[in-house]
């Protein structure tokens, strides 16, 4: 338990307090848990967050009481006690109280209940069972804010149990450690882990590369995915994690470049391992495709072809090439003053200078645009103009 409260604007929020009044929050009824309150206390009090909340209350009351609130109520996971209700521009989940009954590694039979200390035990991790009041007062059942202000990630019970109640709770273990622990593992967390590794088949690739994606896009990661790798967590060899390393010390932090990294040239393998979406292939195939030029010193035709990706594919590159910094902000340097434009030419102009429509008008124009672009897109229309018609 605890007494420490907390103030946010979340909190606050007149919708917020509607929300919970109308829940008996006052009374300690309904409660907020889990991430908003977590990183509030960490100091990363995030922007019209969604908010969790966990109830006494029978879905079927919630959404009563909300319906008569003027509250709009979306059985959104009603069967496992989950009703998401909106006022204004706020979004609440709430869930009635829970333990567990029985669990296969991926789903739960749960029963609902009043017991807070039940449904806290049912948790990942002890910095995910934190609650608090419709005044800010902090509800700590299990220890979870000494464990946030010491930055450790620790699993609720026996981590061999958390993970076998769902095994995708491995990769939030890697996730939350990096995002709250300074990327240090709970040594009892991390044998878990490492024990459980040939045993997470069954977890689908949707929810593998739902927690890759929110995994890469944290500042610092290498760290933590060189760990993953080394429990065999992780396909991802020596190069591959020094390449991830050296970006990281050039201040990179894109997740779709880390991506990139991590297919080691083969996109196809990570799309299909991770479900990933056709923009991130793109992007991915983008910025190899950029680093590769770049790393030829083809700097003129990777701004052409790529655009701004061209500037994550130069930091792609100075990672592979093991650039240093000042070798890179040249390169950067002389990106950024290409004055990168359409070809100035058409085919409709070189119709006007008598050409017919078919294959050869389009191979000048493409003799032109080649032109156009090795010379670092200095040569003008009129001088486009007149090697068109000079011919090949």
């Amino acid at each position: 338990m605890s007494g420490a409260r907390i103030e946010a604007e979340w909190l606050r929020r007149p919708a917020t307090q509607a929300i919970l009044a109308a829940l008996e929050g006052a009374s300690g009824r309904t409660r907020v848990v889990g991430g908003v309150v977590r990183d509030t206390l960490f100091g990363r009090e995030r922007t019209n967050p969604d908010i969790d909340m966990a109830t006494e209350l029978l879905p079927v009351v919630v959404m009563q009481r909300a319906k008569a609130a003027g509250i709009a109520a979306h059985p959104t996971g009603i069967d496992h006690g989950t009703v998401t209700l909106v006022l204004d521009n706020t979004i609440a989940e709430v869930t009635t109280l829970r333990e567990d009954v029985a669990t296969d590694g991926r789903h739960a039979e749960v029963r609902f209940g009043t017991d807070w200390v039940r449904d806290a035990e049912r948790r990942d991790f002890t910095i995910n069972a934190l609650y608090c009041e419709a005044d800010g007062t902090l509800f700590d059942p299990l220890g979870g804010l000494p464990d946030l202000e010491a930055g450790r990630v620790r699993f609720i019970g026996d981590a061999a149990k958390r993970i076998a109640e769902d095994g995708l709770r491995v990769w939030r273990f890697f996730r939350f450690s990096a995002s709250h622990a300074q990327q240090r593992f709970d040594p009892e967390g991390l044998a878990a882990c490492r024990h459980a590794v040939g045993h997470l088949d069954h977890i689908s690739a949707e929810r593998i590369g739902s927690e890759m994606r929110r995994m890469l896009a944290l500042p610092q990661i290498a760290r933590t995915l060189a760990v993953m790798a080394e429990i065999g967590l992780l396909d991802a060899g020596e190069q591959v994690l020094g390449r991830l390393f050296a970006y990281e010390a050039l201040g990179g932090a894109s997740s779709e470049t880390r991506l990139a990294m991590l297919s080691n040239g083969d996109v196809g393998r990570l799309v299909a391992a991770w479900r990933l979406s056709n923009a991130e292939r793109e992007a991915m195939d983008s910025r190899l495709a950029a680093a590769d030029l770049l790393s030829a010193g083809k700097l003129a035709w990777a701004a052409y072809r790529f655009g701004e990706a061209a500037v994550e594919g130069l930091a792609l590159a100075a990672a592979r090439g093991g650039w240093r910094r000042e070798q890179l902000a040249e390169i950067a340097r002389e990106l950024g003053r290409l004055p990168v434009a359409p070809l100035p030419v058409k085919g409709q102009d070189l119709i006007e200078l008598g050409m017919q429509q078919g294959p050869a008008l389009g191979a000048t124009l493409k003799r032109l645009e080649t032109a156009w672009v090795d010379s670092a897109f200095t040569l003008e229309r009129k001088d486009l103009l007149l090697l068109a018609s000079s011919g090949p």
